[in-house]
């Protein structure tokens, strides 16, 4: 890369974390599960979760406006505008232009569309986005990744996996930089093993059934499912390998990696982080206890936490990583 080359660095943060918080134990005792039950067996305390009028775009755009406060950006300074989501408000259309809609930019025509690679949209999002601003398409892009994971969980079939979520947003400003600069954004690598394809799904909604024809199977698909142990074992087979193709990427060592800032799974996949990846504990960042698995909004919500604890520190190297339904690997390197 020449010296003059644009370089995608991650300008402003910001946040939107559900007024409403909900404990496990609460949720034990609406279950009728022994008191400990679910913060045991998925490992999260509490999450967020929206209510009243806590709509999907509203805190998308309450996150995206902080982000751009963040950056002492306006709206009307963007070139692009990205939603990235595992689930939008609806089918059709994106959740990116309400959303640009929410900022007041209607009358300022640049492009706002959906990116959804589900638990990786995010990271996604800032990959497309780093390719705008590499080849010159544009200079500042705004990544809003918002959340309602609370909804058509199955608790009643699958309290282990129902507990694992929360409700949250996050947005990004990706903005053009000459030369060195902090939050740089690095090489990024993504893997899909797609034998995977059935161990996470939310099967009604799209074209599968028709709500007309196939109402019953409509209804009986319309709650998330999980096949936790295959989802594990594919991704701890291919963890180790996918992690030294991003680091051989960007040039880095395994003992260079300061911070992992990582999509909070689960309880389980942090601790196999750490114990198959050979990322020591007080190297990766692990929140999931208090926010739960917020799907494409978690890594981002976990960076922004992680900078406001002080853990993200000047000429840091930093590793973003996450999974995905499909099944699929990504990862990111930053330095701070």
């Amino acid at each position: 890369m020449r010296t003059t080359d644009p370089v995608p660095v991650i300008g402003g943060i910001g946040i939107y974390l559900p007024r409403n918080v909900v404990t496990s134990r609460e949720l034990d005792s609406q279950l009728g599960l022994r008191d400990g039950w679910l913060e045991k067996n998925c490992g999260v305390r509490q999450r967020h979760v929206v209510s009243g009028d806590e709509t999907q775009e509203f805190m998308g755009a309450a996150a995206a406006r902080a982000a751009l406060a963040d950056a002492k950006l306006d709206a009307n300074d963007l070139d692009v505008l990205l939603f990235a989501a595992a689930v939008g408000r609806q089918p059709i259309p994106a959740t990116a232009p309400l959303i640009k809609q929410m900022l007041d930019t209607s009358d300022h025509a640049f492009p706002a569309y959906d990116v959804n690679a589900t638990c990786l949209s995010a990271l996604v999002a800032v990959d497309t986005a780093s390719m705008l601003i590499q080849t010159g398409r544009a200079r500042n892009v705004l990544v809003v990744a918002s959340e309602i994971a609370s909804r058509a969980l199955p608790w009643r079939t699958d309290p282990r996996t129902a507990g694992l979520f929360g409700d949250g947003a996050a947005a990004l400003v990706i903005r053009a930089a000459t030369g060195p600069a902090p939050y740089a954004v690095g090489p990024m690598h993504l893997e899909t093993y797609s034998d995977g394809y059935s161990y996470c799904e939310l099967r009604a909604g799209g074209t599968r059934y028709d709500f007309k024809t196939e109402r019953e199977e409509f209804t009986a698909n319309a709650e998330f499912s999980m096949q936790g142990a295959s989802l594990y074992r594919l991704s701890s087979e291919a963890a180790p390998g996918f992690i030294a193709r991003l680091l051989d990427k960007a040039g880095w060592r395994h003992e260079d990696v300061d911070l992992v800032v990582p999509h909070q799974a689960s309880a389980h996949a942090l601790a196999h982080i750490i114990k198959r990846c050979g990322f020591e504990s007080s190297r990766v960042v692990d929140l999931v206890a208090e926010i739960g698995n917020q799907v494409a909004a978690s890594w981002p919500i976990v960076l922004y936490k992680a900078r406001e604890a002080g853990r993200l520190q000047s000429g840091m190297k930093v590793l973003l990583l996450g999974t995905s339904a499909g099944v699929s690997l990504g990862g990111a390197t930053m330095v701070v």
